[in-house]
């Protein structure tokens, strides 16, 4: 057969059979989600739930990470440590079955492990496969033994090399740069996010994090510890900080119904948001799912039951909705299931049945309890709950002008819209600009054949302090719901979503790069945080990075996006270079806002994502309410420029 003939011939010899580590390697985002920072994040986390396995099965009450110089990481736990005997039907040690082997482990077996964390449950081999070099370590019986492997393969059987009175397992991987080519370095914030968050889920585990790589003033390594005695009480006081709460204490309730262990912790504040955080086997399942369902109705049925034996709502005209015994809410729902069915687009949603009539449950004796204990408190929810319903009789009235405006011809969209001619919403994006003298620039510059441009008049709506028919009535949000052609709220959800009809695929905020227009990039992200969730979680929201000089000498002309670009190209240029700082967009002109913000071959586009919708919960509520010195202190911590407002 010939050469030709060969390409050709699909036989048995063309289906290519790749076992276990090859195949992670070759589709890697079927394991971890994606080869980028988010993927990157998950092997640490991968390693980590192995070591709070052993916490949650009562083997392990300590785990550190540590950030090493080479950007590796080491996780240590003192758990029960690998098994390293001969493996029977692999005829090698259990740690490199464990190791080497996709899907092995005690995970498995439900004598060893009754509930494990892990979203995807592929387990540290797949860490392995997606590590340039990985070294564990185990502290058994007596001995220490060790293993070494090079992208998932070992490069000699479990040795012994010591001996030690400790006990546990410690994996030290550094990633592979050829599979994650866009970088491998850690992020100490990140993964100090989901360690603390993981304290809070598993009370009386002591988990630290050290960075190798940097020091503090004192020259001691950057270094936190997490540790929590309450659990998710501790949890919800940690993220209603910088809110003013309603009631004495955090309602709590730990038990297990129906053989399911159910946590909940839940408070009442002044806000107007509803903010509810799932999770299943400490995984958060911000799609929701049963335990959500269940949360919600038994929360609905029991406040709506005093309510109406109390004879608070004898006044009231209509009915109340489940969205007002949530409104101002901030709860934390943790249920641990022996098999998680997930569902959703990105399998966090739980799908396990049986888990809604154990939370439904769980929550109304809870809350019985507690309303029957503290009348008082009980007696300022439900006079919140009845202002919430007032309030969205009044939203739903604004809310119901914004859609008539919405589903009206061309002719019923914004005066200040410029619209882009092409009509599939794949193709077209749209610009939201501070200031008219800015959006005027934009309007000249753009390609009008797939770019649109709305202005903004000055900063929108503070939404994280404005009641909901306060924010369909304001008029640049309105604008924004009408030019993107979204509609919101049912009668079951005032906040549901429907993207059906959006009009662009890439919303980009486009403000000053100074002070005042990171404060309106801020609101407006705010607003699609807490309005527009599902536009950020599906990749539509990006945010421009317009240039902060410019540097001139004779006909050279480059611009800079930092200091330290501004040295470097001025040191290039030679002495007499001329530096003109950019305080605005409108002191571009239409070409070079084009060429350096707009133009999709040489522009820069941050693309808004969540990593953690508990800690952006947090910090959106921090930066946006009343309470300024805990603002203060993010911004001065993490502001790469600013000037701070007194």
């Amino acid at each position: 057969m010939s050469e030709e003939a060969k390409k050709h011939n699909y036989s048995a010899d063309s289906i290519q059979a790749l076992e276990g580590m090859e195949h992670v390697r070759m589709r890697p985002s079927m394991y971890i989600g994606d080869v980028g920072v988010r993927g990157l994040h998950h092997l640490v986390y991968e390693v980590v739930d192995n070591s709070i396995d052993e916490a949650m099965a009562g083997h392990c009450d300590t785990i550190d990470v540590i950030m090493n110089e080479n950007n590796s990481i080491s996780v240590k736990d003192n758990g029960r440590g690998i098994p390293v005997d001969i493996h029977k039907k692999e005829g090698v040690s259990a740690l490199e079955v464990v190791m080497t082997k996709i899907g092995a482990g005690g995970k498995f077996d439900k004598d060893s492990y009754k509930v494990s964390g892990g979203l995807h449950g592929v387990g540290v081999s797949v860490v392995n496969a997606l590590s340039d070099h990985l070294k564990a370590t185990v502290y058994k019986d007596g001995k220490i033994w060790e293993q070494e492997y090079e992208k998932g393969k070992a490069l000699y059987p479990a040795k012994s090399v010591g001996e030690t009175s400790d006990k546990g397992t410690m994996v030290t991987f550094l990633p592979d740069k050829t599979i994650f080519k866009e970088t491998i370095v850690f992020s100490y914030d990140t993964l100090a996010t989901r360690l603390r968050e993981l304290s809070f889920l598993n009370k009386g585990v002591t988990i630290t994090l050290t960075d190798k790589r940097n020091t503090d003033d004192e020259g001691n390594f950057i270094f936190d510890k997490f540790y929590s005695d309450e659990g998710l009480p501790e949890f919800i006081k940690y993220l209603d900080a910088t809110r003013e709460q309603l009631t004495a204490g955090v309602i709590a309730m730990e038990g297990e119904k129906n053989s399911i262990p159910v946590e909940v912790a839940m408070v009442y504040n002044t806000s107007y948001n509803e903010n509810l955080h799932s999770y299943v086997n400490n995984i958060n399942t911000h799609e929701g799912g049963t335990h959500l369902s269940g949360f919600r109705r038994g929360l609905t049925s029991t406040l709506k039951k005093y309510a109406e034996t109390s004879g608070m709502l004898d006044k009231l005209k209509f009915d109340i909705a489940g969205d007002d015994f949530r409104e101002g809410l901030t709860a934390i729902i943790s249920v641990k299931v022996a098999e998680p069915q997930f569902e959703g687009q990105t399998k966090t949603k739980l799908g396990n049945r049986e888990v809604t009539a154990a939370v439904s449950q769980a929550v109304s004796e809870m809350l019985n309890d507690y309303l029957e204990e503290n009348p008082s408190d009980a007696r300022t929810i439900v006079q919140k709950v009845i202002l919430a319903a007032q309030a969205r009789h009044a939203a739903r009235k604004a809310r119901e002008m914004v859609q008539r405006k919405t589903v009206m011809s061309i002719g019923g969209l914004p005066g200040k819209l410029s619209d882009c001619s092409e009509t599939d919403p794949e193709k077209c994006e749209i610009f939201l600009v501070e200031g008219d003298s800015a959006g005027g620039t934009a309007k000249q510059g753009r390609d009008r054949a797939f770019q649109a441009i709305l202005p903004l008049r000055g900063k929108i709506l503070n939404v994280e302090k404005a009641m909901q028919h306060k924010v369909f009535e304001n008029e640049e949000i309105k604008n924004m719901f009408t030019a993107l052609g979204v509609s919101i709220g049912t009668e079951e959800d005032s906040k549901a979503l429907n993207l059906e009809k959006l009009r662009y695929s890439k919303v980009v905020i486009m403000c000053d790069a100074d002070v005042d227009g990171s404060h309106i990039a801020t609101l407006i992200l705010t607003f699609f945080f807490r309005y527009m969730k599902e536009l950020i979680e599906n990749g539509h929201i990006f945010i421009a990075t317009p240039p902060l000089y410019l540097v001139k000498k004779g006909q050279k002309r480059e611009y800079a996006w930092n200091d330290d670009q501004r040295d470097l190209i001025a040191q290039k240029m030679g002495g007499g270079a001329s530096i003109q700082r950019y305080k605005g967009l409108g002191e571009m002109n239409a070409e070079q806002l084009w060429d350096t913000t707009m133009n999709p071959e040489f522009r820069t586009l941050r693309q808004v994502s969540i990593d953690n919708l508990t800690e952006a919960d947090r910090v959106f509520s921090m930066l946006m309410g009343d309470e300024v010195p805990p603002r203060r202190e993010f911004i001065e911590k993490n502001a790469v420029y600013a000037n701070i407002d007194a």
